[in-house]
């Protein structure tokens, strides 16, 4: 995929899932980072069971890519949560 292909991606699927997880974006540079990272994190997290990882700017990558930058999130959370106490 080009460069724009997964900045669009990033960006669509980081803030779908900060909008899953904590009701807010994270705001636009963090969401596209979020969403990149959790395609590459869901890419690797579908190709352990079976299935196809990242294939393209498509839906089946956008789901990949939000389940992979939702448990990103949450570990993102659960750190930023821990440091606060």
């Amino acid at each position: 995929m080009s460069i724009i292909a997964w900045l669009i991606l990033g960006l669509i699927a980081g803030f779908i899932a900060s909008k899953l997880v904590n009701k807010s974006g994270e705001g636009l540079m963090l969401d596209i980072v979020l969403g990149i990272v959790g395609a590459f994190v869901g890419g690797f997290l579908f190709s352990l069971v079976g299935a196809a990882p990242v294939t393209g700017l498509n839906i089946y990558s956008l789901i990949v890519a939000v389940i992979g930058a939702v448990v990103v999130l949450v570990i993102y959370h659960a750190i930023a949560g821990r440091r606060a106490i």
